[in-house]
C-alpha cells in the first residue's frame, strides 16, 4: 500500500483503520470501494483470519431531479426521427431504465393485452408495465419504418442499439445537462403527480424498498402544495 512505508505484510491492522478514517474521499461510493479492498488485502494476506473492522458509511439519500413534463412533452412531439422519438417515449412513459430499454425485444410487446415486459432487470427481477395507446401508436409508427430484428431497438446491423446511443440522444434533444435516468425520475414524479399511488408505482419501477419510492414525494411539487402550513 503506497500509504505506508512498510512491507504489506508488516502493516498492522490499526495502521489500515487509521489510514480508512483519515482518507479524503471524493464520494461515499469511493469510500466503500476502498474500505472493501483493504478487507480483502486482509483476508488474502491472513487466510481469512484477520478482518479489518471499520464501519461502512451510510449511503446517501439525495432528492431526485427532475425535467418539467410541459418541456418533455413538447420536446419528445417535436422529433421527427422516430427511433428516437420511439426511444426517448419509452423511457418517459413508463419509467423504464436505459439498459431495460436496449434490452427490449419485439416480443416484449404485448399490444393485445396493453403491456410491456421487462425481463432480468435490475435485481435479475422479471416485471410488467402497462403500454398506453399513445405509445404504441408510436412504436407502431417506428417498426413500419425501421422493421427492426429481435431487439426492438437495433444499432449496427442487428446489434441491440447501445446505452451511449441513448445518452447521447438525450443531450442532444434535452440538453448536454441531462442523463436518460432523468427520464426515469420524472416519469415516476409525473405517476406520483397524476394520482398514481406509492405502492403502484414502486411495482412499475422495479424498486425493492417502498422507501426509494418515497423519495418521489420530495419532488412532487403539487403534493409538497397540499400541505398544512401554519402560517
Amino acid at each position: 500500500m503506497s500509504a505506508f512505508d512498510k512491507d504489506l505484510y508488516h502493516i498492522p491492522q490499526k495502521d489500515a483503520i487509521k489510514f480508512l478514517n483519515e482518507a479524503k474521499y471524493s464520494s461515499i461510493s469511493t469510500q466503500n470501494q476502498y474500505i472493501s479492498s483493504v478487507k480483502l488485502l486482509y483476508r488474502m494476506m491472513c487466510g481469512g483470519g484477520l478482518v479489518v473492522k471499520v464501519s461502512r458509511p451510510r449511503k446517501e439519500k439525495k432528492i431526485p431531479r427532475v425535467i418539467d413534463k410541459d418541456f418533455l412533452l413538447g420536446v419528445i412531439n417535436s422529433i421527427t426521427n422516430l427511433k428516437h422519438k420511439a426511444i426517448l417515449s419509452l423511457g418517459y412513459s413508463v419509467g423504464l431504465r436505459v439498459s431495460e430499454v436496449v434490452n427490449l425485444k419485439i416480443e416484449d410487446i404485448d399490444s393485445r393485452r396493453g403491456v410491456i415486459y421487462i425481463r432480468q432487470a435490475k435485481g435479475k427481477k422479471d416485471r410488467i408495465v402497462p403500454l398506453s395507446n399513445g405509445l404504441l401508436e408510436i412504436l407502431r409508427e417506428y417498426y413500419k419504418e425501421y422493421r427492426p430484428k429481435e431487439f426492438l431497438f437495433n444499432g449496427q446491423g442487428n446489434e441491440k442499439y447501445s446505452i451511449s446511443s441513448c445518452g447521447k440522444l438525450v443531450k442532444n434533444y434535452l440538453g448536454n445537462d441531462k442523463h436518460f435516468h432523468l427520464l426515469r425520475h420524472s416519469s415516476l414524479t409525473s405517476m406520483l403527480e397524476g394520482g398514481t399511488d406509492l405502492r403502484t408505482i414502486q411495482v412499475l419501477a422495479g424498486h425493492t424498498h417502498i422507501d426509494t419510492t418515497s423519495l418521489y414525494l420530495h419532488c412532487s411539487v403539487q403534493h409538497l402544495k397540499q400541505a398544512a402550513l401554519p402560517i
